[in-house]
């Protein structure tokens, strides 16, 4: 907390080089600060995955995916369905990413792992899994333009 002791034209240079100094921090720190933009990463996502009762699906072949793609875009079509109101939850067990995924617990696990690893993906306290900010990003940076230009080629 900061305070000025002064007559107002004095306590008002104050002020106004108090603010000089601080708002530079704040936008600075704004810039660093990681934000998804959910619209915008929904609409990117359309063609990708989709929404039902049934949760999120993938739109994508699997075979035209790798398996940390496939698990990528299944947590990111979560993430943004539990922000936008359409599902429960922003996070999947192992077994239900397992089914998804249709590989053995032993290659989910390990891919999983992987992704928790390289900080793109989050296990909770419930052991279940969620897709991080970071991660978020990088399938809206990397993956998605990826698997847009495998399924249009």
């Amino acid at each position: 907390m900061q305070e000025f002791s002064a007559d107002p034209q004095e306590a008002w240079l104050l002020l106004n080089q108090f603010f000089k100094e601080l708002v530079p921090s704040f936008e600075i720190a704004q810039k660093l600060w990681l934000n998804v933009d959910i619209q915008q990463l929904a609409q990117e996502l359309n063609g990708i995955a989709a929404f039902s009762s049934d949760g999120a699906s993938l739109l994508v072949s699997k075979n035209k995916l790798t398996d940390n793609e496939a698990l990528l875009v299944w947590l990111t079509a979560y993430y943004v369905g539990h922000e936008l109101g359409l599902l429960n939850s922003d996070s999947l067990s192992k077994e239900e990413l397992q089914i998804k995924l249709a590989k053995s617990g032993k290659i989910t696990s390990t891919r999983l792992g992987e992704l928790v690893k390289s900080e793109m993906a989050a296990k909770t306290a419930e052991d279940r899994f969620r897709i991080t900010v970071f991660g978020a990003l990088q399938v809206q940076k990397e993956i998605i333009p990826k698997i847009k230009a495998k399924t249009s080629a």
